[in-house]
């Protein structure tokens, strides 16, 4: 896994908890701490430091991942304005994830190893849903679920995601069907 996803845990833990969480995380789930944007680190550092959080905060993996990923995109739209203000609305932004988004993470970050996803519009020409086919195998859905939530807090959009199926449940991908308030 990329340093920049341990980056931004950094900084969201920061703005939200100050320094001093972060470090008595690191020195409680005993991880390296050093985390580099372009290194690459086992994606179980991750979630030893998810779990040390959520031992701390009385909240699930899965809560922390999705809090994770909501608030850590204020700060992706900062560092990478260009991906966000390409588009106006959320589901062009989504639809841009594995073509556009992740073919420059490639190039930016040598070597990483961004989820794919796939989609698919339920009803013909309905802007109303969409669902997104995850496949990683980091079986991280709910940090996908937390990033598409921060995603409509950027457009001013509201989405609700049902997860119908999940790879942690034994299924081959995860699905999100996302409904968008029209």
């Amino acid at each position: 896994m990329k340093g920049i996803i341990f980056n931004l845990l950094e900084d969201v833990v920061h703005s939200n908890f100050g320094p001093d969480a972060w470090d008595d995380m690191i020195e409680s789930a005993k991880v390296s701490g050093v985390y580099t944007s372009l290194g690459n680190y086992p994606h179980g550092e991750l979630l030893a430091l998810i779990d040390e959080f959520s031992a701390r905060h009385a909240s699930s993996r899965d809560e922390l991942l999705v809090w994770f990923g909501r608030h850590a995109i204020p700060l992706l739209a900062e560092r990478y304005g260009d991906f966000f203000t390409a588009h106006e609305r959320l589901k062009p932004f989504l639809l841009t994830l594995n073509d556009v988004i992740h073919s420059e993470v490639r190039k930016l970050y040598p070597g990483g190893e961004p989820p794919v996803f796939l989609f698919e519009s339920p009803a013909d020409d309905d802007d109303a849903e969409l669902l997104i086919r995850y496949r990683s195998r980091r079986m991280l859905c709910k940090l996908a679920e937390g990033f598409t939530l921060g995603a409509a807090d950027y457009f001013g959009e509201k989405v609700t995601i049902e997860q119908t199926r999940c790879m942690l449940d034994g299924e081959d991908e995860c699905r999100l069907l996302c409904s968008f308030a029209q």
